[in-house]
């Protein structure tokens, strides 16, 4: 038998029940599971709410996870669970996944650390470069660097040859710690920011133009940070967490003949998400990438649940199991 989360009723937190252990179809692999993180996506897919419509229950979320093969070999494996019917995730102590869909680890990666950045970090990375074309000697600016995508991509930006970073955050903590993470400076994000006062924050952090905005919030401070783009640069956004408008002005856009460029996982086949995955996990296994994150038990998954479904999490949580 395998010990599995599995969720009856979109809204609520997933229970664990112990179920056969899955055979592996043709074209798949079985694997032992260490560590799941719970990510938005996993709370989003399971409210019933998200854009893919309301997921066949009952099933076993968790869209990502890492563990070993029978052999011992390291791995991290996606799915889609939440996202397309009949597929149950990453949330078990056994798992049956498409081989498609498991990236071999490099001996020495931390997995619980690996679990933690996952595919906030491949999103990082490949918005960074995949999509903003991040070049030796750029200057970039962070937004939302207190979460788990602007952690990783403060410090995926430096290890891609930006010259310069300049975060920004809402929180002191968070300022500080993008700081310790390798950004050269850290602007807050204040509550009654406009698009011109923050615009006017950011250009006074920068040292010379600004080459590349990683976007994971939009709303003011997206329009701020287009602002202050030397022409031709590019903003990549990934998200939507400070608003999903914002106040963008067609002068901007033209004058500095910028590029707007929206970013998704979904978008990259499995060999480009693969090869991200190598690079994030080459970098955690040296010790030159990590995020903040916290390590529950399997057990405790009703009330790491709740928490990230309110928000109140510190980094992200990993479930170990």
């Amino acid at each position: 038998m395998t010990r599995a989360a599995v969720l009856t009723t979109c809204g609520t937190a997933p229970t664990i029940v112990e179920r056969p252990v899955p055979v592996p179809a043709d074209g798949a692999v079985a694997v032992t599971v260490e560590a799941v993180p719970i990510t938005p996506l996993d709370v989003l897919c399971a409210s019933g709410t998200s854009y893919f419509g309301p997921p066949s229950t009952p099933y076993v979320p968790g869209v990502q996870g890492v563990g070993r093969l029978a052999d011992g070999t390291p791995v991290w494996f996606g799915t889609s669970a939440g996202m397309r019917s009949g597929v149950d995730g990453s949330m078990a102590t056994t798992v049956a996944v498409p081989t498609v869909d498991v990236v071999a680890l490099p001996a020495g990666v931390p997995l619980t650390l690996l679990a933690a950045l996952g595919l906030s970090a491949v999103a990082a990375h490949a918005a960074l470069t995949h999509a903003g074309g991040l070049a030796a000697g750029d200057q970039v600016i962070v937004l939302g660097a207190g979460g788990v995508v602007g952690q990783a991509a403060v410090q995926l930006a430096v290890l891609g040859g930006a010259r310069r970073v300049i975060a920004v955050a809402r929180s002191a903590a968070a300022r500080a710690r993008a700081e310790e993470l390798g950004a050269a400076v850290a602007v807050p994000l204040l509550p009654d920011d406009d698009v011109a006062s923050m615009a006017d924050r950011l250009r006074h952090a920068a040292d010379g133009p600004v080459d590349l905005v990683l976007d994971p919030v939009f709303g003011v401070p997206a329009a701020a940070a287009l602002r202050v783009l030397r022409p031709g640069g590019r903003l990549v956004n990934l998200g939507s967490a400070a608003g999903a408008t914002a106040p963008i002005e067609s002068a901007v856009l033209r004058s500095g003949a910028l590029r707007m460029i929206g970013y998704t996982n979904n978008g990259l086949s499995t060999a480009e998400r693969a090869a991200a995955l190598t690079v994030v996990a080459g970098h955690a296994a040296a010790g030159r990438l990590t995020v903040d994150h916290e390590i529950v038990p399997f057990d405790a998954i009703a009330d790491a649940w709740a928490r990230q479904d309110a928000g109140t999490t510190a980094g992200r949580i990993v479930l170990a199991l």
